[in-house]
């Protein structure tokens, strides 16, 4: 009778106990506060630049502050260049236009140039890739050609072409195409002999290796080559058109200087810079999304 109410009394004393632990076991641990994740991207991506630019601004204020500073101070840029700044889509006369006009001339004529570098330099990259006879022949040649500074070649095509803007649309095709030329030579040389291995097992003919294969194989070089010619045409047409005249982004600094506008040449710079900036993203995305990620954006 004893043993028999000690272990009803054991039982009894047990699931307490039991359900004790139960609970404690499924009570979740008491988390702290997590940033949601997009304020952490949003915080590591934009955060530093902008402390940086804030640095930078200021330094630059202190130090060209002074009346007797040769440059101005960006509070002063600010009050110079105003106009400039709120109203980029005035329509003047002449060449007195808003900087909007001016930057999309500039990107007319970096579009034409561009893609007619871009189609050259996939073209004749790919001969050279493909053919060790092409390679001899031009790779020397190229190798000379792509050392001569973009603004060489402006007095030579003004001869040829007796017009502004020609010759403005040639400096950027000749400043574009040999990072193009260079990076599909090299990317089709570098297809793995698998691939040209499965080429002849499925018969392809030269349509279908060259879309299917070769292509996609050598897609990286060839947008890494793409990527460093955007930034490069919109190096030279600023540039050209400095010398050209007409209406563009260059013209307008080179004008703004004459004029000793040093604000707007400021403002210009910073519209040259974001442009450019933009382009190299543009070029970069659809790299990534050809690519599949295989190109860092």
């Amino acid at each position: 009778m004893s043993v028999t109410n000690l272990n009803i009394k054991s039982d009894a004393a047990a699931k307490p106990t039991a359900s004790i632990v139960t609970l404690s076991r499924a009570a979740p641990p008491s988390a702290g506060f997590r940033m949601p994740g997009f304020v952490k991207t949003l915080a590591d991506n934009v955060l530093p630049p902008i402390i940086t630019l804030a640095f930078l601004l200021v330094a630059w204020e202190f130090l060209c502050s002074s009346p007797t500073s040769s440059l101005p101070a960006p509070s002063r840029v600010l009050e110079e260049s105003w106009a400039l700044i709120v109203d980029p889509f005035y329509v003047g006369q002449g060449t007195d236009q808003g900087m909007f006009w001016h930057i999309l001339a500039s990107l007319q004529r970096v579009a034409v140039g561009y893609a007619l570098a871009a189609i050259a330099g996939i073209a004749v990259g790919t001969l050279i890739g493909q053919s060790d006879l092409a390679m001899r022949g031009l790779d020397p040649i190229f190798q000379v050609l792509r050392t001569v500074p973009p603004l060489a070649w402006l007095p030579l095509s003004l001869a040829a072409f007796r017009d502004g803007n020609p010759s403005a649309i040639f400096v950027i095709f000749i400043t574009a195409v040999w990072p193009v030329i260079i990076n599909t030579a090299v990317g089709i040389r570098n297809i793995p002999q698998d691939y040209q291995n499965v080429a002849k097992v499925l018969r392809l003919n030269g349509y279908e290796y060259f879309t299917k294969i070769m292509l996609p194989a050598a897609a990286p070089y060839i947008f890494t080559g793409l990527r460093i010619g955007i930034g490069l045409s919109w190096l030279a047409i600023v540039a050209a058109e400095m010398l050209i005249g007409g209406v563009g982004i260059g013209f307008f600094i080179w004008d703004a200087w004459n004029s000793s506008l040093i604000s707007d040449i400021i403002v210009a710079l910073v519209y040259v810079g974001i442009v450019g900036f933009l382009l190299d993203r543009v070029i970069a995305l659809i790299a990534n999304a050809v690519t599949r990620g295989n190109v860092k954006a």
